[in-house]
């Protein structure tokens, strides 16, 4: 009979054998018994030991120059440690935590045609082989810093094109649709009306309250990004905003939006959230993110410069930008063209 223990992770490696861990604090060893024998039990009690009385971040004795021991040693470091957010960490530890687990043992000197060789692995889910990529950059970035290894294998490797425009840009009518289902008053409408008319992402959204609010500005720190090179934003409140706050309840003590236990959203607990509120209103192919895109585009219809959006939206480049606003530009150029073109045909 099999007995469902705490912590278990299974996976299929590329031959399509099952594979069994067991992970806690951010860490996972590999049991290799047969499932549900006392063999099994003995290992998995004496994993789940080790990774209890490890703290996070600890390096262990892994042989020197291996995958392994170069991973042990980023994990430790300032780069890692104090440089990346929690949910860059995270996700960056899941990447890197199944290299390891796989070629842990291996020698960490790669060319990049090894580095290539992973990322083609991961061919049907481009999304993951360049987000694979991406960590290893970083990973070997740090290593020639500490001296470590002379070269980045992972930077001579690129991305693969996906062709994607990424989130879907709300349309006007589907703002509407979710307007129509959501009045004002309740979590979901404030929840909107903070998204598209702030053009924040969700991790500034669930943390923006009356702290951050003087005299019609709310003023933050946005959150991605906070440790490594800091944005800091000032932004008016515009009076439809407020309105809106203004007749919702509850509002949080801290935060404007709150569970309905009234504490703060998480991150990721606002975006569950905000995915059920959308599939409610039959938007199923709409997101947080999207009304980030939808408000950026909004702002260059309206004339607005690239550096008045940036100042917004708290983008760098005009390049980032751009990605949000193309087709609206588009649109507007297209507009001027024409008439021009009219003007002259009457002329």
């Amino acid at each position: 009979m099999k007995v469902d223990l705490p912590y278990i992770r299974e996976d299929r490696d590329r031959h399509g054998n099952w594979r069994i861990y067991v992970r806690r604090k951010g860490r996972s060893i590999r049991i290799d018994a047969k499932r549900d024998t006392p063999e099994f039990l003995d290992a998995y009690r004496a994993a789940l030991a080790t990774l209890e009385n490890t703290p996070r971040g600890a390096t262990h004795s892994a042989e020197p120059n291996t995958f392994s021991w170069l991973i042990e040693n980023y994990y430790s470091s300032p780069e890692f440690r104090r440089e990346l957010g929690d949910r860059t960490r995270y996700v960056r530890r899941g990447i890197l935590d199944a290299l390891v687990q796989e070629h842990g043992d291996k020698p960490f000197i790669v060319k990049p045609k090894h580095v290539r060789k992973l990322r083609d692995a991961k061919t049907d889910a481009p999304e993951a082989a360049n987000a694979l990529v991406k960590a290893l950059r970083q990973v070997f970035k740090w290593a020639v810093e500490a001296e470590h290894t002379d070269s980045n294998p992972a930077k001579e490797v690129p991305y693969i094109k996906t062709g994607s425009q990424g989130f879907h840009s709300w349309a006007i009518e589907e703002v509407r649709q979710y307007e129509a289902r959501n009045p004002i008053g309740t979590r979901a409408r404030l929840a909107l009306a903070l998204l598209l008319y702030t053009t924040q992402r969700r991790s500034d959204v669930v943390r923006l309250g009356h702290k951050m609010a003087h005299k019609g500005w709310l003023k933050f720190t946005q959150a991605k990004n906070a440790k490594r090179k800091p944005i800091s934003l000032e932004i008016p409140i515009l009076a439809e905003l407020q309105r809106i706050i203004g007749a919702t309840t509850p509002l949080g003590k801290d935060t404007y939006l709150v569970t309905e236990f009234g504490k703060p959203f998480s991150v990721d607990g606002f975006g569950n959230r905000f995915r059920k509120w959308c599939d409610e209103a039959g938007l199923p192919h709409c997101s947080a993110h999207g009304l980030r895109k939808a408000g950026s585009a909004r702002l260059a219809e309206l004339g607005a410069s690239d550096r008045e959006i940036m100042a917004i939206t708290g983008h760098q480049t005009a390049k980032e930008v751009d990605r949000y606003t193309k087709g609206a530009r588009q649109k507007e150029l297209a507009a001027s063209a024409m008439e021009k073109w009219e003007r002259g045909r009457n002329e």
